[in-house]
């Protein structure tokens, strides 16, 4: 493995020791978060056990933040390490999510899934169990030149739960509600089964969408299905907005931009020789630059409202805005690139060929201190990464084996000094 210099003071070898002693038990909490998965805002058990390793590791915490509601009992945690060295600088925040999605689990594996219908098909239970490592390890250092805050939020998958945290101070130190001294920058990682194990990727600029949601109730006039003429038909409406709702991509953005519309779901009448008054069209559309967000949400607007009108029905749209783009400071990604190819080596660091259209809530971070969002690689060595079981499919599991580089990684990210 080829590596560049680490930071001064920090022993490699011996990093790394302590990262072999904690990483039996870590696979163990890790195993256990996944039989116990909990959905966003329910997270109390994972937290627990979250807070319970925290204080046995001497990491001062404090739980029941994020609520959904502003004054509820909310699920998030922060931990906190003070610098060694009696230093009040800017601390580095590290960031994991805890929650899990609502799939049934078909994995197999002895430790899938006790909670019928719920499963960790994100890998939450591994990035929880990366930051909680961190944390261990960072705990037993003799030298840490930074402050360090570790960020537990709920409901990655949703419910926007990054926005509470942030909203309950997590990052503002503890004259804003958090812990120690204000966040100045922040890293967090996703597991991603299409890198090689091991490999990290990440970019300045967006890296991941923006999410908005939609749901459109397109209102005709039923009939008999034999007498169209006297109905205004909704399924033919709704069909043609479908179908025009295409050009958003195609004939409204530069061809080098990037917008996606994608209609989930389309539900309209209840027999097959009546005309419905009514069919409903939900779906998600997702951006990566302001300006292509907000030019996506007029012409979507416009484009339905009219089309419906075209056919002589009307159109109600509940647009519902989501995660904002998820933006890596170039500033911080300079410092991520410096600090991975020291701690994992050159050849194990690259930069991602292109943003993804899928999205994070760790955007809201990011503005509230510099930000630094990686994908850290779970592919087994061998396997085709396209022909094993992907995020948010039945048959995800968490690869045990990334565990140990993305605590590395994360310390090694909280203990640089520039």
């Amino acid at each position: 493995m080829t590596a560049t210099a680490s930071p001064p003071g920090l022993d490699r070898d011996r990093l790394r020791d302590l990262i072999d002693e904690e990483l039996p038990g870590l696979i163990e909490f890790r195993r256990d978060l996944h039989r116990h998965p909990e959905m966003m805002f329910e997270e109390r058990r994972t937290a627990s056990r979250v807070a319970a390793s925290l204080a046995e590791a001497g990491v001062e915490h404090k739980s029941g933040i994020a609520a959904e509601t502003p004054g509820g009992e909310g699920t998030g945690l922060i931990g906190h390490l003070a610098a060694t060295g009696g230093s009040n600088r800017p601390a580095v925040a590290l960031r994991a999510d805890m929650d899990a999605l609502p799939i049934e689990e078909l994995t197999g594996k002895p430790y899938a899934s006790g909670n019928p219908g719920v499963m960790h098909a994100c890998g939450h239970d591994g990035h929880t169990t990366i930051l909680l490592g961190t944390a261990r390890v960072l705990s037993k250092l003799s030298d840490r030149p930074n402050p360090v805050t570790f960020v537990f939020q709920p409901a990655e998958e949703g419910g926007a739960g990054g926005e509470k945290m942030c909203r309950d101070g997590a990052l503002a130190g503890a004259q804003g509600g958090g812990l120690g001294p204000k966040v100045g920058r922040i890293f967090g990682l996703h597991g991603w089964p299409q890198l090689p194990l091991g490999t990290v990727q990440t970019r300045p600029g967006p890296l991941l969408a923006a999410t908005d949601d939609f749901l459109v109730t397109v209102r005709g006039v039923g009939g008999h299905a034999a007498y169209p003429h006297l109905a205004r038909d909704p399924i033919v409406a709704a069909s043609h907005i479908v179908t025009a709702l295409q050009s958003l991509s195609s004939r409204t953005v530069s061809p080098v931009d990037s917008v996606v519309c994608t209609v989930g779901r389309i539900n309209g009448g209840s027999a097959n020789n009546v005309i419905p008054d009514t069919t409903e069209i939900e779906g998600t559309v997702r951006t990566l630059r302001g300006e292509t967000r907000a030019t996506a949400e007029r012409r979507f607007k416009e484009i339905v409202s009219r089309t419906a009108e075209a056919f002589g029905c009307t159109a109600e749209i509940d647009w519902q805005p989501g995660y904002p783009v998820t933006s890596n400071d170039p500033e911080q990604v300079e410092r991520f690139f410096r600090v991975a190819r020291a701690a994992i080596g050159e050849e194990r660091v690259g930069v991602a060929p292109e943003p993804g259209m899928g999205g994070e809530d760790f955007s809201y971070y990011g503005d509230h201190a510099p930000a630094c969002f990686f994908l850290l690689g779970l592919c087994p060595d061998g396997a085709d990464p396209a022909k094993i079981p992907q995020l948010h499919q039945p048959g995800f599991d968490f690869n045990d084996d990334a565990i140990a580089a993305g605590v590395e990684l994360m310390v090694s990210l909280a203990l640089d000094p520039t």
